[in-house]
């Protein structure tokens, strides 16, 4: 879909397909969210549906805090982690700022510095005002350790710079550290329960900086950004995050397994932290949309990454044994 000069960003899951009359029957490896869930005891309150939410979310800002280790006013709250990265570049941003981000990496980014008035580059320069680093990194699946970030934020510190760290699939990735609450002023943390808790249809986000930022991002979201449902589910979300750690065990041990499926059929991948990989289809001579319309008609639904900048990959999700089997039979039909 375009507006004048913007056009919408293509995403993944079944939904994207248009028709979902026929998608009961599609595995859907376009979406990376956590197969193993921890079991969380969540009923929503339907008298609560009667009420506003509280538009300043104190008590969940407090809770989030609580259990990052920051300060409640270090918190601000979106419509999913998408309306915490538009509001954080409409705050962050004058008409004209230069943000530096990956060559291949999530395309809302780009979307959504347009939106604010800057401009995308992928070198730096005088007018750089933010650099945007996704880690673990969509649709790659490379990780960057504590350590490189934090000097990466130093250097962009000196250069005036504020580092934004996407960290949407961390609590899902091997070996995987957070920013969050690491004491320098110019970094800014966004974070999703979308994909460790595998709720894309409640949009729960949260971002994490400097109180000055923060305090202007929460003038410029849009009140009650979290409806009753999404707040409820947040604050017993918040109580299962230690329980991710073993769906990350789990997740590593299932990657492991689709890397020797891999390797049997001779596909080229990307090793990655993450609950998704990045396939190379270059040798078999065809483009990733064609070769994504063959695994549909296998039932197989993955991710076309032209829309990364990547025309000869396509990005699969790691998911259970049984789903990751039913993926390796419709590669090897395919691959050729």
């Amino acid at each position: 879909m375009k507006s004048g000069m913007f056009e919408k960003v293509e995403h993944g899951g079944l939904r994207q397909l248009g028709d979902s009359s026929g998608c009961k029957s599609v595995l859907d490896f376009s979406a990376n969210l956590n197969p193993f869930v921890p079991p969380i005891d969540w009923k929503p309150d339907f008298n609560a549906l009667s009420s506003y939410p509280d538009d300043s979310y104190r008590e969940l800002k407090s809770a989030v805090a609580r259990k990052f280790r920051c300060s409640a006013d270090e918190v601000t709250v979106g419509n999913g982690s998408i309306e915490v990265i538009r509001t954080f570049f409409r705050a962050a941003l004058n008409a004209g700022g230069h943000v530096l981000t990956e060559k291949h990496t999530f395309g809302e980014y780009d979307l959504s510095i347009r939106l604010a008035g800057g401009e995308v580059v992928h070198e730096p320069d005088a007018a750089t005002r933010v650099r945007v680093i996704c880690n673990p990194n969509n649709p790659t699946g490379e990780l960057l350790s504590k350590n490189a970030l934090l000097d990466i934020a130093a250097a962009e510190s000196q250069r005036g710079s504020v580092l934004f760290l996407d960290e949407a699939f961390n609590e899902l990735a091997t070996g995987a550290e957070s920013l969050i609450g690491c004491g320098r002023e110019n970094v800014f943390v966004s974070r999703s329960f979308t994909k460790s808790f595998a709720v894309p249809g409640l949009r729960i986000g949260f971002g994490f900086g400097d109180p000055e930022l923060i305090e202007r991002m929460e003038v410029m979201r849009p009140p009650w950004t979290l409806n009753t449902f999404a707040e409820s589910f947040a604050f017993e979300a918040l109580k299962h995050l230690d329980e991710l750690g073993e769906s990350r065990r789990r997740i590593a041990a299932e990657r492991e397994w689709l890397y020797r499926e891999f390797d049997a059929i001779g596909i080229e991948y990307l090793p990655s932290s993450a609950n998704f990989i990045l396939l190379n289809i270059g040798k078999i001579g065809i483009d990733s949309g064609e070769f994504t319309k063959r695994m549909l008609a296998e039932g197989i639904f993955i991710r076309d990454c032209a829309s990364f900048g990547l025309p000869r990959s396509v990005r699969v999700a790691v998911r259970t044994r049984g789903e990751n089997e039913r993926l390796a039979e419709a590669l090897k039909k395919c691959w050729h």
